[in-house]
């Protein structure tokens, strides 16, 4: 047996919490609301999704005498890791046994893919115990194969049945469950007798709406972002020599930014979703640091925080612009690439149709990003976004603004990406508690004969005795959107709201932030000791649901 730390054996013994509703097992009483909709273009929706559009959100009440027959379960883990999928996990084991001691709980190796090639490995009591509370995917393996097609399908009907499977966990984000919900259609249409239900996974955060008030492991990477953050502000304050230029996780959305600048009071966090809606330039980012820096130099501090999401490169509507002209000009003549030199001949660019704006733009960034962005391709030929390093990019052109039009001003700067960090750390006991009702919560709605539902906790802002668990129709979340040049059902993205409690808090302290050093150092998540301290949820959640 491997090693564990002292760490692991005391988490190994914590006993997540659960909703009151939970206190006698998951058999419990279905109240069920109206009928619902979808979250945009209901006609198209409900066309994709007959057979389980429309059904109705439910909550649960206890119910200590009723019982159920056996049933088998199987569970998959689905896209990037997030802190507490193994307590999801064990709260299914959970709660299917306390619905049938009888029941048994397996698990698809790798992702979907372990369901449609039939890799699969059942979870026992042994096994589960050893997974309690820790970080990771490792028990079963995650994986992003989609399933979309129907011969997937009916492998995934035909694998299930062979092992008498009654029901299907997918936990993932809102593309895993968007296949979950397309999953689930065909078999209820196909009279399958298979139940499907979601878990909402991403540390994105970047699933949620009014009944999913967080997405699980949010809680975890944020907390772990926010210590290494107040870390780094700790040595800058000491050091009082550089400005550190920090990238955190969230290509789509800026949650983990935002709720990591709230944490920590950086002096600079930039929001994707504002840059968007103000159409910033990428100079006028570059410039608004810069100038924040000055003023700072003036008081003596030679040294800041900036906080940048992972996507926001994507945001600019400027970089937007550039980025659709080389993909366009390059897939036109894809020997281009291969033929620019190094620094990338921006004449030769525009001689194949690069704007003189877009040029400009091109111009404006170090060699190195110039090169990622002609060089760097998928296999469809377009720029991949995901690998520019935004922090570096912004980093050195606010030093080369500062060479420029500051030079008597010291400035160095220094840059750091926070990314697998936080993905697989031991959950906070947010998330374990958390984690672990949503697992019991879809064992509930599976013993209530329950399809096409993502598993939701709410009130999430109090106790964990006070929570309240329930379900709500993955189509009631869907929208229509064009993916790879076709139409596609899929569920919205939660974007960070500009007029929300959270990016106002930011909005209100943040020239305040900006000037003084009034950073906040969070510390490691702590897993035992006063409830104030460990079991605090994400200011997000506290100023959601002020």
């Amino acid at each position: 047996m491997s090693a564990i730390s002292a760490l692991q054996a005391a988490r190994a013994a914590y006993q997540p919490k659960l909703p009151t509703v939970f206190a006698n097992g998951a058999a419990v009483n279905i109240i069920e609301g109206d009928a619902t909709t979808a979250a945009a273009d209901l006609d198209q929706i409900q066309a994709l999704f007959p057979e389980t559009y429309g059904a109705p959100k439910v909550n649960f009440e206890a119910n200590m005498n009723k019982t159920t027959t056996a049933i088998n379960v199987a569970v998959i883990l689905s896209g990037g890791q997030a802190p507490g999928g193994h307590n999801v996990i064990a709260g299914i084991f959970d709660g299917i046994i306390s619905l049938n001691a009888d029941s048994k709980l397996y698990g698809f190796l790798g992702g979907p893919g372990g369901a449609v090639d039939n890799k699969y490995m059942e979870i026992d009591s042994a096994i589960m115990d050893a997974y309690r509370n820790t970080g990771g995917f490792d028990i079963i393996g995650s994986g992003r194969t989609k399933l979309e097609e129907t011969a997937q399908f009916d492998q995934v009907i035909t694998n299930c049945k062979a092992l008498n499977i009654g029901a299907l966990v997918i936990i993932g984000g809102d593309d895993s469950n968007t296949n979950g919900c397309v999953l689930a259609e065909y078999c209820k249409a196909q009279n399958s007798g298979i139940l499907v239900i979601g878990a909402p996974k991403t540390i994105d955060g970047d699933l949620k709406n009014e009944d999913i008030e967080a997405s699980f492991g949010f809680d975890t990477a944020c907390k772990v972002y926010s210590e290494l953050i107040g870390n780094i502000s700790r040595d800058a304050c000491s050091a009082r020599k550089y400005w550190h230029f920090i990238k955190v996780m969230g290509r789509s959305a800026s949650h983990i930014a935002l709720e990591c600048g709230l944490q920590t009071r950086a002096n600079v966090t930039l929001v994707s979703e504002e840059v968007e809606a103000k159409a910033m330039t990428l100079g006028g980012i570059v410039a608004d640091i810069a100038d924040k820096a000055v003023k700072r130099a003036a008081k003596g501090e030679h040294f800041g925080i900036v906080v940048i999401p992972e996507g926001v490169i994507e945001f600019i509507p400027q970089m937007k612009v550039l980025i659709a002209e080389l993909n366009d000009l390059l897939a036109h003549d894809a020997s281009l690439s291969d033929s620019l030199p190094i620094a990338a001949d921006v004449d030769q660019l525009q001689s194949h149709g690069l704007s003189a704006e877009s040029a400009s733009v091109y111009l404006s960034m170090p060699a190195n990003i110039r090169q990622q962005l002609v060089m760097d391709r998928d296999p469809h030929g377009n720029v991949q976004v995901s690998r520019i390093e935004t922090e570096k990019l912004i980093a050195s052109m606010v030093e080369m603004y500062m060479e420029e039009n500051h030079a008597d001003i010291h400035f160095s700067e220094q840059h750091h990406f926070f990314g697998y960090e936080g993905r697989c750390a031991a959950p906070s006991n947010f998330d374990a508690d958390y984690c672990y009702s949503l697992g019991y919560t879809a064992a509930a709605l599976i013993g209530a004969g329950k399809t096409a539902c993502l598993a939701s906790v709410k009130n999430l802002k109090s106790p964990a005795s006070e929570w309240v668990a329930g379900g709500i129709p993955l189509t009631s979340m869907m929208n229509v959107e064009r993916r790879h040049g076709a139409d596609k059902p899929v569920i919205k993205k939660a974007l960070v709201e500009l007029d929300g409690a959270p990016f106002k808090e930011l909005v209100a302290n943040r020239d305040e932030w900006a000037l003084h050093s009034n950073y906040v150092f969070p510390g490691p998540i702590q897993y035992f000791g006063p409830t104030e301290v460990c079991d605090q949820p994400t200011i997000t959640l506290t100023l959601e649901q002020r």
